[in-house]
């Protein structure tokens, strides 16, 4: 895959830097049906991918891209347009109810939303975007008519692959429908530029969705790294959030569903005590998130297995909490633990190491590039918890492991700030807003 990359990369930096910068687009309309930029992470549907689109946005911002989010509106408490930052501004579409929407039950609301896009651009003169990004598939099907309609290329970024969660789901588990597959597959065709996270996501989309090689680009995710910083370390941290000093800390962060996996976690823990009770006294397992996707039909899920296990005693259960207590979650943390069955990126495992803290995971998805495994963390190939146990095992007796691996992930982390992924997506709209041109050219002509 790399060879495509490279290929696109060449490219555009070959372009002379008039024409680039003449080339960019001045406006961007990006979509976010399902989830609002202005949502809480690790609470209902909103993960990584808000976090993604706000700080993408922002960092475009900077580098002169205006971009307009476009996403349903979920209260009638919000103002129609919202400006998070300079050059950002969100705009709320109403589509259906605005509380107790699944997402599965989407699909039905897209024309709607659709309606409230096409609303909002009538009142500007043709040509006021110059690209659409879409996130996600169900915004993908709302870019491919408002890019149709505008005259403008369509920039889109799966986040995540029903082909590929089908392939790697969870025991009990719900698969994605057929319909959500059939919808990927015409934005994979619709769309002028793909953006992928990783060179593995983007073999993904070519292996599994026929994507032209050609119109895929590999950016990574960035980090905050202002925010996600070792700051003053994990002691200060631990005593911020009322943790024992000397504790074995294996910390979960996400959103509780069986995709990302939480109950391998405890039985992990499960198996390191029952192998050596002595540990009992000496380890905190906070898990923080709240119930999401499939998992809400079983909010106390995971109460009821650390109670079946014997482990309620160790585990502390926390609602979601904002960026910059997350951070301090991650800073006290003696290893972040992510046992997802499948991940796009895995955005917290690089949060977690720009706060000085390695990362325990599953070798799946993006995480063997976030994570340089046995050097910044670890990575465990499958989902048995006893695999994790010994390397929980490991931390638990050598103190130092954790602040020795945490000085190696803050220093890897380094190199996946927003700057540079917003750079490199200002590239790949150059790229889609040429070929789009060419493809109109040879259309007319």
């Amino acid at each position: 895959m790399s060879q495509y990359v490279s290929r696109l990369g060449r490219r555009s930096q070959a372009a002379p830097t008039r024409l680039r910068l003449h080339r960019r687009p001045r406006r961007v309309a990006m979509l976010s049906v399902h989830t609002s930029p202005l949502h809480q992470p690790g609470t209902g549907d909103a993960g990584g991918m808000n976090v993604y689109i706000v700080e993408l946005a922002q960092r475009l911002a900077a580098i002169n891209i205006e971009v307009e989010i476009f996403t349903r509106a979920t209260t009638a408490a919000l103002p129609p347009t919202v400006e998070l930052a300079p050059g950002v501004l969100v705009r709320h579409v109403d589509a259906g109810p605005y509380e107790g929407l699944a997402k599965e039950e989407l699909p039905a609301q897209l024309c709607a939303f659709t309606h409230g896009v096409m609303q909002a651009w009538a009142g500007h003169r043709p040509g006021h975007y110059d690209l659409v990004h879409s996130h996600y598939w169900l915004s993908g099907h709302v870019g491919w008519l408002a890019a149709q309609r505008w005259g403008a290329p369509l920039v889109h970024a799966m986040h995540t692959m029903a082909k590929v969660k089908n392939a790697n789901l969870a025991d009990g588990d719900t698969p994605e429908p057929a319909a959500r597959v059939i919808g990927e597959t015409q934005i994979v065709e619709a769309a002028d530029r793909l953006i992928a996270n990783t060179s593995e996501e983007a073999d993904e989309l070519v292996r599994h969705y026929s994507a032209d090689p050609g119109k895929v680009a590999v950016v990574h995710p960035g980090v905050n790294l202002d925010r996600f910083r070792p700051a003053d370390g994990r002691a200060a941290a631990r005593a911020r959030l009322d943790l024992p000093q000397d504790a074995l800390i294996p910390l979960f962060a996400g959103r509780i569903q069986p995709l990302k996996a939480p109950d391998i976690l405890l039985r992990a823990v499960a198996v390191l005590l029952d192998d050596r009770p002595e540990l009992r006294s000496r380890i905190v397992v906070p898990i923080v998130g709240g119930p999401s996707g499939s998992g809400l039909a079983k909010p106390e899920g995971l109460q009821k297995l650390a109670a079946r296990l014997g482990i309620a005693d160790v585990v502390r259960f926390r609602p979601p909490v904002g960026q910059d207590q997350l951070a301090d979650w991650f800073r006290a943390a003696s290893v972040l633990v992510m046992p997802s069955y499948s991940e796009s990126f895995g955005l917290v495992a690089i949060e977690a190491q720009a706060a000085g803290t390695p990362v325990l995971a599953a070798s799946v998805g993006g995480l063997p590039v976030a994570v340089r495994d046995e050097r910044t963390g670890f990575l465990v190939r499958g989902h048995n918890p006893a695999d994790y146990a010994r390397v929980l095992s490991d931390f638990a007796d050598d103190p130092t492991l954790a602040s020795r691996m945490g000085a190696a992930a803050a220093r890897h982390a380094q190199s996946f700030g927003w700057d540079t992924a917003a750079a490199a997506t200002a590239d790949v709209y150059t790229a889609a807003m040429q070929s789009y041109r060419r493809r109109v050219r040879s259309h007319h002509g």
